[in-house]
């Protein structure tokens, strides 16, 4: 093979970083990333982003030299994406947060409410009943976290982690004020709304748990390559039958069912905006697999059957 050369631009700049020399033709773009952080160590392989072209989007780690539409001198381009942190670690610290932070809020300490010890527990079971559901749902997604998942891209900005548990710590204690609050009132049809919506939680919950693990299991060889995921013999995975995220579709199922239960407004805002957010994140993935597999099922839409 007729060895490359590799010269490297700051994408903004322009200004030459390096020059590799005699790089084989075969080498990934994984390889190329470790030469450059070898002669630059401040910038560790998950903090660049290398491209074609400086408003282009990153090459993937597996890509290889030779197949890009490149000379025997390739001109890439750098990107400092910042510190990162990686994936496993902020789902951990995301979940965990929500998980003891509602439990600050069902034990009802006498910092929240500044109540004394006649209103230290609920009247309604409904309210026992909901710390158990949302316990289980974080519980489910620490496990996930540990043992299921596999990511795509290792890590994310560093930066987006206070954002994510702003978001997710915040939502857990407004929703747990108001559904602990010695003024809450149980939902209005009783108990035939709390056990249809404990079905309907139940069912979402493991409806999300087999897309992750089906998921999971087009990664087992230990690929990052984007593969079209297909129904198994799992009943709770044949909605891939009509959408291309049936995990977001389980999840906004999963809120809608806990807004059900606990008949509380603060919960039924969150679970909209867990829908407007899950909806952008499965378009963009609908879109990928659109882009990426020219024989992809046309049926499929992103999130909800037939509609959307």
């Amino acid at each position: 093979f007729v060895s490359s050369q590799v010269e490297i631009l700051d994408w903004e700049t322009k200004k030459q970083l390096c020059f590799l020399d005699k790089v084989e033709p075969n080498a990934t773009i994984r390889e190329i990333r470790l030469m450059f952080h070898k002669l630059y160590p401040r910038w560790y392989p998950a903090r660049q982003s290398i491209k074609l072209d400086p408003k282009g989007k990153s090459l993937r780690d597996e890509e290889i030299l030779q197949h890009l539409p490149v000379g025997t001198t390739a001109t890439l381009y750098f990107k400092d994406l910042g510190p990162q942190i990686g994936w496993t670690t902020v789902f951990l610290i995301e979940y965990t947060g929500p998980l003891f932070i509602y439990f600050v809020f069902y034990f009802r300490m006498n910092f929240v409410y500044g109540l004394d010890e006649r209103f230290t527990s609920s009247p309604h079971p409904v309210v026992n009943l909901a710390c158990i559901c949302h316990s289980f749902h974080y519980i489910k997604r620490l496990i996930e976290t540990v043992f299921v998942h596999r990511f795509s891209r290792g890590t994310m900005p560093l930066r987006n982690i206070v954002k994510n548990c702003f978001y997710y710590w915040g939502f857990a204690a407004w929703l747990a004020y108001y559904i602990n609050h010695p003024l809450y009132t149980p939902p209005s049809y009783g108990k035939k709304q709390i056990n249809f919506a404990v079905i309907m939680f139940l069912l979402c919950e493991a409806g999300n748990f087999s897309i992750h693990v089906a998921l999971s299991d087009l990664r087992r060889n230990g690929s990052k390559s984007c593969k079209i995921p297909y129904p198994t013999k799992n009943p709770f995975t044949w909605l891939f039958f009509f959408v291309s995220c049936p995990n977001y579709t389980y999840e906004v199922g999963t809120w809608i069912s806990f807004t059900i239960m606990t008949q509380c407004v603060p919960v039924g805002l969150f679970t909209l905006l867990c829908f407007i957010q899950m909806t952008v994140w499965a378009k963009d993935k609908h879109c990928t697999y659109l882009r990426e597999f020219k024989d992809y099922p046309s049926h499929r839409m992103p999130i909800i059957p037939f509609l959307l």
